[in-house]
């Protein structure tokens, strides 16, 4: 999910095919494709932990490439293995633990956003005379079903005509809704969803401003596939443009918004009997989308809007609130955001962090800033990092493995620790909420089930970080950020790295040779991408 700054492409968008999923197709596990190397032999053994990590460092995938790592004892902080300790470098969505750590010590693992329903003037016989709010703080989990039930409650109030207008109040947040250097031409990529206090979320999931395109195969060649959309809306459009062909014949569907509109291009063909083709897809201004869901939802319950549909409106003061919906608390929030990988939950944390901190309408200015606070509170040296989204999106993040590693070393004191590990993904736990973006990662070895560790990835760049037990039973705090190679991943060099740390003693460590990798053709390159972002994730 990005690509190097300037006017160069900064990752391949995974577009088509390279993006969408199949149904029912079973769909392989990216593991299965890669064997474990044997521990290292003769000419590769080592006597103790640096020697084993520098031969794993020395793979020829890094070959011109730059990695940061720390390994320290986690109930000491002493340093145990450090190879260019304060090099600045991508840490891709290793970025949410700082961002998540902050969130848990600014925001409070019981913080949830409310999105209320407010009324400036009387209700009278059913009628409210006066215009009717929809007022959102954030909350990047609100689901249609969350709208359907504030109608609800709003029509048992006794509403049944509101003679004003719906006037979506988003003004908890500033109106940028794209982070910095997050790439054009991901605009329609779901992982770079545009951030408004005001949204929707199509699915548990939570990837909020995005919406759920599926297309099949018409009855018989010449047909138009037949499009649906989750959740029903007519907010986006489609330009269908593809066309079923015969059994057997190629399919090439592609779904993509167009930029600057809510208009879906469905192009390319299915064959009679293929697949289903499913897509998530961004919506633009997603505070429009929020309220014309809650608008279908009133008319479903019976509750008519006379007036027209108002964006960006702040509720005014003394305003009567006649529903509220509440969030999940954070620390259960943390779940999906940290298992998936969710951009669009750390970026509402983050401008929920800048309001918070200044009573301005949160920013990402702002937001980072109070991360920033927090981690020099710490104790995390913040001058040495540049953070200015909350995802780890944005090129212009840099952290060291020093800088991550003491967060991690410090986090361990705080009285939220025990749910902020929790949210961590496990090494080769297969259930998705456990396991989350490390669960068909490091199978078979001492790590599995053992390592804890929240990954990133970005084209160019692949971090991981977190905890590990050693066979003595001693936990270690491990930091890898790679940078800069030139082959499709090197992830089985972090895998490595861990692995070797989970069977290594406190005396003697013996390098485990990377995973192998198959050549990846050209045309099925997604970039070195989150798994979780690869939908349905398989990783």
């Amino acid at each position: 999910m990005s690509r190097p700054d300037g006017p160069v492409r900064r990752h391949v968008n995974f577009r088509a095919r390279a993006r969408r999923w199949a149904l029912p197709a079973v769909v392989a596990v990216a593991a299965a494709t890669l064997t474990w190397g044997a521990p290292a032999g003769a000419d590769s053994s080592t006597s103790g932990l640096p020697e084993a990590i520098d031969t794993i460092l020395g793979d020829p995938r890094m070959e011109g490439g730059a990695a940061s790592v720390v390994v320290a004892d986690a109930t000491t902080g002493e340093t145990l293995y450090q190879h260019n300790p304060t090099g600045r470098l991508s840490p891709a969505s290793n970025t949410k633990l700082a961002t998540s750590a902050a969130a848990m010590e600014l925001l409070g693992p019981d913080h949830r956003f409310t999105t209320d329903v407010l009324a400036d003037g009387r209700v009278r016989g059913g009628e409210l005379d006066g215009d009717l709010y929809l007022r959102g703080t954030g909350d990047p989990t609100t689901l249609a079903s969350d709208y359907d039930k504030l109608a609800a409650d709003l029509a048992a109030a006794g509403v049944q005509r509101v003679d004003g207008r719906l006037i979506a109040d988003d003004t908890r947040f500033d109106h940028q809704r794209i982070g910095d250097t997050w790439g054009g031409d991901d605009e329609s990529s779901y992982y770079a969803a545009q951030i408004s206090a005001l949204t929707v979320a199509p699915d548990t999931d939570y990837d909020s401003g995005t919406v759920i395109v599926e297309v099949a195969p018409g009855a018989k060649a010449g047909d138009k596939p037949v499009v649906s959309v989750t959740p029903k809306n007519t907010y986006v459009h489609f330009d269908v443009a593809a066309k079923t062909v015969a059994a057997g014949g190629d399919d090439t569907v592609a779904v993509e918004r167009q930029h600057g509109t809510n208009t879906i291009t469905v192009s390319g063909t299915v064959p009679v009997g293929g697949d289903t083709t499913k897509e998530w897809v961004t919506v633009w201004e997603p505070t429009g989308y929020a309220a014309a869901i809650f608008r279908d939802a009133l008319a479903a319950h019976g509750v008519k809007v006379s007036g027209a549909t108002k964006l960006g409106r702040a509720t005014p003061a003394g305003a009567k609130t006649l529903a509220t919906h509440d969030s999940m608390a954070l620390k259960d929030l943390l779940i999906p955001f940290m298992k998936l990988s969710n951009n669009m939950h750390a970026e509402s944390l983050t401008k929920a962090m800048g309001y918070k901190a200044t009573g301005r309408p949160g920013s990402w200015g702002d937001g980072t800033a109070a991360i920033a606070g927090y981690l020099k509170g710490a104790g995390v040296d913040a001058s040495k990092i540049r953070q200015v989204d909350g995802s780890g999106l944005s090129r212009k993040d840099n952290f060291a493995a020093r800088q991550i590693a003491d967060l991690l070393l410090k986090v361990r004191g705080e009285p939220w620790y025990a749910d902020w590990y929790k949210s961590l993904p496990v090494a080769c736990d297969p259930a998705r909420f456990v396991g989350g973006t490390l669960r068909s990662r490091m199978c078979n070895t001492p790590a599995a089930l053992n390592a804890r560790g929240k990954t990133g990835s970005l084209t160019g760049a692949s971090a991981l970080s977190g905890y590990v037990k050693d066979a003595d039973g001693r936990e270690l705090v491990y930091s890898i950020v790679q940078n800069n190679y030139l082959v499709d991943s090197v992830k089985p060099l972090e895998d490595a790295i861990v692995v070797t740390l989970a069977k290594s003693t406190s005396k003697e460590a013996t390098a485990v040779l990377p995973r192998s990798t198959r050549a990846v053709p050209a045309a099925e390159r997604r970039g070195d991408l989150e798994c979780s972002w690869r939908k349905p994730a398989t990783c």
